[in-house]
């Protein structure tokens, strides 16, 4: 039964009536753009950037939310933030990612609610993007986030994907 009321409203912690539009239409995006392209060079002492810049991190921590996705089902993705839980946080695909994340707190905690971490997600990746000198098409908000992992996740056995070879 549990499955059939994951991701309740009722056990919403941001409460039953909260609106993620509404509060994404209250963001002052082109401050939180500005603050996303500053720290791509803020390298920190405990995840030193590579050659100075988090580009690479970026874009692979968003390549990885969106690489989740499963056209057969249509589940997965980059969506609903579940990068933060587990089994997809300790997945090995996604070593150091914890890092990312981990850089994205001081930002995600001056924004609140207005922004998801779905959308910071894949919003510092296209950042990244932007500020290597890629065009993208822009930047489509609305993933709103879930507040505990599906129980539903059965993506096979990790020791499994740990022990086999690689090509």
């Amino acid at each position: 039964m549990d499955l059939l009321n994951q991701h309740s409203n009722r056990s919403n912690p941001l409460g039953e009536d909260f609106d993620y539009r509404k509060e994404f239409s209250k963001l002052d995006y082109s401050a939180l753009k500005g603050d996303l392209k500053a720290l791509l060079t803020d390298s920190q002492p405990w995840w030193p950037a590579d050659w100075g810049s988090y580009v690479g991190l970026f874009i692979r921590m968003a390549w990885h939310g969106a690489g989740t996705y499963r056209s057969i089902d249509g589940r997965g993705g980059a969506g609903r933030g579940q990068q933060r839980f587990a089994p997809l946080n300790s997945w090995p695909d996604n070593v150091s990612l914890d890092k990312a994340r981990r850089l994205l707190w001081p930002i995600k905690q001056k924004y609140g609610q207005k922004i998801s971490w779905a959308d910071l997600f894949i919003l510092a990746g296209n950042v990244a993007l932007e500020n290597s000198g890629f065009r993208t098409f822009g930047f489509g908000a609305g993933r709103e986030d879930v507040w505990e992992p599906d129980l539903d996740v059965n993506w096979g056995d990790e020791k499994a994907w740990v022990d086999s070879p690689t090509p």
